[in-house]
């Protein structure tokens, strides 16, 4: 598989990305800027989602554009950060103009990490919002994996979790990428490691080129009745109808069954955007568009590998040991 230069989404032209974190609370916000022209849609695959402003990104919602996608921790306090990107954008002069009103579009979904071990005690009010705001200051085209932004507090069922990117070029030249926080109920490695579920799908070395697992043979792990959510996006720079991306965000989602064993349960918040920043017209659509529904599946599963291997244990007694930690 060709990947682009960064093997990160920001390949994918008209995409930057910012994080921001917080290590007393162990716990993050990472969004997504897109230039415009940018449109998206979302599926929600999981048992027990959180998400802001999904609704407008149905395929026959009169929203045509996205101004950006929010990742966030906090679970359900996480929802204030989409206000974050929001007002970072509007003093920009970004989003839908109504008049003299302008309002950006910023949907987010959200991920449980109330439990890791971080300082929950913040107040009145969640600090989402200002991390959101933050994380909009750093957005590049280069960014941290790993423990950074939204996978900073992140866990799997047996190793830290964390964010993970990858991307591909498609046969017809338009690039794929995807953006994940892994923060599973399930596991990313076979029978506790260190081969991972995505290793057939591993391009060069991304994930330590250890090649799939002899033979799987343990039960299947989980985190057991906490709630458990891996959130991210897929985008495209091909042009796509939002019926179109609709569709790549369902078939994006199969990545999380190649990546995780286990994805799409009870506790699972699995939630997939996909974004077409429509920089690059499809000559042969269907073909096209077949093809980069069956990359975004392959780079979001080998991005939840990225995000297991490049993570970093939280300094916390009884915290999940990092893949590094334990694999080197």
């Amino acid at each position: 598989m060709k990947t682009g230069p960064r093997n990160l989404i920001t390949d994918v032209a008209g995409v930057s990305v910012g994080n921001a974190h917080d290590a007393r609370l162990a716990s993050g916000v990472t969004v997504a800027l897109f230039e415009p022209g940018a449109l998206a849609s979302v599926a929600v695959t999981g048992g027990a989602p959180g998400g802001r402003d999904l609704g407008c990104l149905e395929p026959d919602a009169y929203v045509a554009q996205v101004d950006a996608l929010v990742l966030s921790g906090g679970s359900a306090y996480g929802l204030d950060a989409p206000s974050g990107a929001q007002a970072f954008l509007r003093e920009r002069g970004r989003g839908i103009g109504f008049g003299a009103a302008v309002v950006p579009i910023a949907p987010g979904a959200i991920l449980f990490d109330l439990m890791n071990g971080g300082d929950k005690a913040w107040g009145r009010y969640p600090p989402y919002r200002e991390l959101a705001y933050d994380a909009c200051q750093t957005a590049a085209e280069d960014f941290a994996l790993g423990s950074s932004g939204a996978g900073y507090g992140a866990t799997t069922a047996d190793l830290k979790g964390g964010l993970g990117s990858a991307s591909a070029i498609a046969s017809a030249g338009h690039r794929v990428g995807a953006l994940v926080a892994v923060n599973a109920l399930g596991s990313a490695v076979v029978d506790g490691g260190p081969h991972f579920w995505a290793a057939p799908f591993e391009s060069g070395t991304e994930f330590g080129g250890l090649g799939p697992a002899a033979a799987p043979r343990g039960a299947i792990k989980w985190k057991g009745r906490a709630p458990a959510t891996t959130i991210g996006m897929v985008a495209t720079d091909a042009r796509l109808t939002k019926a179109e991306a609709r569709r790549m965000a369902i078939a994006a989602s199969g990545g999380l069954s190649k990546g995780l064993r286990l994805a799409h349960a009870l506790f699972d918040g699995d939630t997939i955007f996909a974004v077409s920043t429509s920089r690059s017209t499809m000559l042969a659509p269907e073909q096209d568009l077949m093809e980069i529904c069956a990359l975004a599946s392959d780079c979001l599963a080998r991005a939840i590998a990225r995000a297991v291997f490049c993570a970093t244990a939280l300094p916390f007694a009884g915290a999940l040991p990092a893949w590094r930690d334990r694999f080197g």
